[in-house]
């Protein structure tokens, strides 16, 4: 079977390599409509993906593909949807961010029998008008219209599609009375309300909704929730609130709860009717929230923000009441310290993200992080981490901190931006054979840091940004085996023919640099011999072609020396002298 796969992949990869390949099976017309669903999809998919789909080339394909997704797609307009509105097996389509789609463009979907799923997500030009089409559309289950130029009276026409699930009205003008009018929508689960203009007397018909799962009023006037007995995903963000789940009957058994940005008018009451027995998923992040007590009742919790909350080390504690349930952690821009890491690592081993970004954390927290055996993703940008403890005794003493990170067996992710890491602390970093993810962003890093990364087998994400990385070094680096993406934004002393020479060598990497990103005229400049190989010139080389350079200190030293400007200036000047000696 996976013989077949491979088979079919390099098959879809032959025929969507160019518009020349694309003609010659467009003319197979009578094959492609016998061709399964999902292969005329996975084609489809990958003619989008290369640019190489054009609104005549989707007739080819009304007999067979089932989902097509469009989203951002600039260049689609009414002649695209004119040719979908025939597509016979049609049952989801994605039109959100396509900026050119308009209210008459809809009208070739008139009709449609078989489509369940549209999203017509922030199609600004789309209005009350484009609604009307759709309404003939009985097989409609999910509609998402968010951002769109919908009205409160466009709101209303909905009340037509009896089969709705799903219902995205973000962003709109809904009024109380609109939503009183989309109670007859009793198959309704899934209802987005955010940044809409209902009340608090609007409540009462969301009560009437038997089935409602899903409700997201973020950014809306509501300040009391009564008792939904159904509901499981609740979004109150950035609202002022007095009460939730209040009232008789069985307790909402919520199981994510999302008061991001929420002001609570006391603290005491916010969480009184929230039936803890079932929460899982719970983000109070930059709420007005300073006591955490209720912590200490939620045993189910697996993922729990605290970002930008006023918790210290004091509270601590109550996060670890949690224990082992805990799965994903976020103390971004909190104020829990070393001392507060110390007391959480003890209670929560199953944890597999945290995010300490922005704390005032050191380098002894490391050695607590690294205890906890499950985790997988770790981010300690922005912190005070050096890369070294400095122990203090007769004899000053510097011991690598990232070393303790060794033990963490499932570790993929690791994000030291804007830390105080230099190169030699990045040695210990080599041997995490399980990473696929590293972010490093600092002035202080040079060539040699570059260089102990080529060891992370598994490696297929990296950022290298603002370092002071040299030509050579780029041309010497051997990138690690499964390296999809490579960052180099910032490494300013870095020419663009170099980055193209490393394109060129290495085709399957994705490189992202400011010099890339040139604009037609300049393309022509590619082909230009390349300046010096900037400060290290051949002869300060190692002799074994593929080997870093071991001392590049000169570099650093350069770097605090000069200015940015100054270093440039200098760069010329070594191209210029690299010239004349040739």
């Amino acid at each position: 079977m996976e013989s077949e796969t491979r088979l079919v992949r390099i098959c879809i990869e032959a025929a969507c390599e160019t518009r020349e390949s694309v003609e010659k099976w467009r003319r197979q017309r009578r094959t492609l409509e016998r061709i399964p669903s999902l292969l005329a999809d996975a084609i489809l998919r990958r003619l989008i993906h290369r640019g190489l789909l054009f609104p005549s080339l989707l007739e080819v394909f009304k007999h067979s593909v089932e989902v097509v997704d469009l989203r951002g797609e600039n260049a689609v307009d009414a002649e695209w949807i004119a040719y979908l509105g025939a597509f016979r097996c049609l049952s989801s389509l994605n039109l959100a961010d396509c900026h050119r789609i308009n209210s008459s463009a809809l009208w070739a979907l008139t009709g449609m029998t078989s489509l369940r799923e549209l999203d017509l997500s922030r199609c600004a030009k789309v209005t009350d008008a484009g609604i009307k089409h759709l309404l003939s559309i009985s097989t409609l289950e999910v509609l998402r219209i968010s951002e769109t130029g919908l009205t409160a009276n466009g709101v209303t026409l909905i009340s037509a599609l009896r089969n709705l699930s799903v219902l995205d009205l973000g962003g709109l003008p809904v009024t109380d009375a609109a939503l009183s009018s989309l109670q007859v929508l009793k198959k309704l689960e899934y209802l987005d309300l955010w940044g809409s203009n209902i009340t608090n007397k609007a409540t009462t018909v969301l009560q009437l909704f038997p089935k409602l799962s899903f409700l997201n009023l973020a950014w809306t006037s509501i300040t009391r929730l009564p008792n939904l007995s159904s509901l499981e995903c609740l979004n109150l963000s950035n609202c002022v609130i007095e009460s939730v789940s209040e009232g008789d009957g069985n307790k909402a058994p919520l199981t994510k709860l999302v008061y991001s940005g929420t002001t609570f008018a006391n603290d005491a009451d916010v969480f009184l009717h929230i039936e803890p027995t079932f929460l899982s998923f719970l983000d109070v992040s930059n709420s007005s929230l300073q006591r955490f007590y209720f912590l200490t009742c939620m045993k189910m919790l697996e993922h729990l923000d605290l970002s930008s909350s006023m918790i210290g080390d004091d509270s601590v504690e109550f996060i670890a009441c949690i224990g082992s349930t805990l799965r994903n952690l976020n103390l971004c821009k909190t104020r829990v310290t070393t001392a507060g890491v110390e007391i959480l690592a003890q209670h929560v081993p199953n944890l597999e993200f945290l995010s300490l970004s922005h704390t005032p954390i050191d380098d002894l927290a490391i050695s607590y992080i690294g205890t906890i055996p499950s985790l997988k993703v770790v981010d300690l940008s922005n912190t005070n981490i050096t890369g070294f403890i400095h122990q203090v005794g007769e004899e000053a003493n510097l011991i690598p901190s990232l070393t303790a990170l060794q033990r963490l067996n499932c570790l993929q992710s690791l994000n030291l931006e804007h830390t105080q890491v230099r190169d030699v602390a990045l040695d210990a970093i080599s041997s995490f054979q399980e990473l696929s993810h590293l972010s490093l962003k600092s002035a202080s890093l040079t060539d040699v840091a570059l260089h102990h990364l080529s060891p992370l087998s598994k490696l297929t994400n990296l950022a290298f940004c603002d370092a002071v990385l040299t030509n050579s070094a780029l041309d010497l680096f051997i990138p690690p085996v499964y390296l999809k993406m490579l960052d180099l934004r910032g490494c300013w002393l870095l020419t663009e023919d170099a980055i193209s020479s490393f394109c060129k060598k290495h085709p399957l990497i994705k490189v992202k640099h400011e010099l890339l990103d040139v604009s037609p005229s300049e393309q022509s400049s590619c082909n230009r011999s390349s300046p010096s190989r900037i400060l290290l010139r051949p002869s300060q080389m190692n002799g074994k072609q593929g080997k870093m350079p071991l001392s590049p200190y000169f570099i650093a030293d350069q770097r605090l020396k000069y200015s940015r400007e100054e270093l440039l200036s200098l760069q010329c000047q070594a191209s210029s002298h690299g010239s004349s000696d040739a």
